[in-house]
This record gives structure tokens, C-alpha cells and sequence, in this order.
């Protein structure tokens, strides 16, 4: 979900080390509708994100995203983790990053709650781990990151 702190925390996991995957950077996603869907989302290139969870790899990989489509993939994932925090803390930190606009208007904080209020139950019941950003550090939240994973600190 926007504001639980993902980008901190990826950055933090490839300094230690691990090969990270933002979808919602570069050319990840292709807008388009499900089979039986009757609405159009963000949804993973398909093929490109089996090459990837493919690929031999001598680090963890850390894939962040939420699309339509990432139950697929949920097999291939060792764990699936939703970072989640409360509305308020989620729009306060909207307000304050300079690291992306998204957020800053009534109509996109709307969206939010919104994705908070119909998105983020879907994300729980597929997720095996969940963490409360706003209880944790992001030191701390990529340390419980890199002990879900099995990496070393």
C-alpha cells in the first residue's frame, strides 16, 4: 500500500545486499483487465516477471508491488509480506515524501483510502506476514525483512 514505507525499505534491503524489484518503477506493469474482471488495473508483465523469479540468483530477491495479478505468482514466492500502516500515519507521510508526488491531492488521498478500505484486505488474506510500519524502524522493519527471508543481517 502507498506510504507504509516500501522504497525506504527496499533501499535499505539492496544495501544489505539483496537483489530488489520495485514493479511500480520501470516497465513492469501493463494496464489491462484480468479474464472475468470487468475493471482495467495495473497488472505484471506476465513473462518478464516469470524470467525474473526464474533466473538463478546467488542473493534474496525482494519483489514489491501490487497489481491485479500478483496472486499468480504467490506460488513461486518463498513468502509474501504486506507492509501495512494506519490511514493517518499513511497520509501524514503522503504529505511529507519528496521522493514521489503521488498523494499529495484530496482526490489521490481519497484513492488511498480507498485502497486501504477494498485492496489491503485482499493483500492480508494472501499475505503469510504482515508488519505494522508505523511500530518499526525501517532498520528495524528490513532486520524482521531479512529474518522472514532467511537472509543473514
Amino acid at each position: 500500500m502507498s506510504g507504509t514505507g516500501k522504497s525506504s525499505v527496499l533501499a535499505e534491503l539492496e544495501r544489505r545486499g539483496c537483489e530488489v524489484v520495485e514493479t511500480d518503477l520501470d516497465d513492469w506493469c501493463v494496464w489491462g483487465t484480468l479474464p472475468g474482471a470487468e475493471d482495467a488495473g495495473w497488472l505484471w508483465r506476465e513473462e518478464r516477471m516469470r524470467e525474473l523469479l526464474e533466473r538463478p540468483r546467488a542473493v534474496p530477491l525482494v519483489v514489491s508491488g501490487c497489481v491485479a495479478n500478483q496472486g499468480k505468482f504467490y506460488p513461486s514466492f518463498e513468502k509474501v509480506v504486506l507492509l501495512s500502516a494506519p490511514a493517518d500515519v499513511i497520509l501524514a507521510r503522503m504529505k511529507q515524501r519528496t521522493s514521489n508526488p503521488y498523494g499529495k491531492t484530496l482526490d489521490e488521498q481519497a484513492e488511498i483510502l480507498g485502497h486501504l478500505r477494498d485492496v489491503e484486505p485482499l493483500l492480508r488474506r494472501g499475505a503469510d506476514v504482515e508488519f505494522d510500519t508505523s511500530q518499526l524502524t525501517v532498520a528495524e522493519l528490513a532486520d524482521a525483512l531479512m529474518a522472514v527471508i532467511g537472509a543473514p543481517m
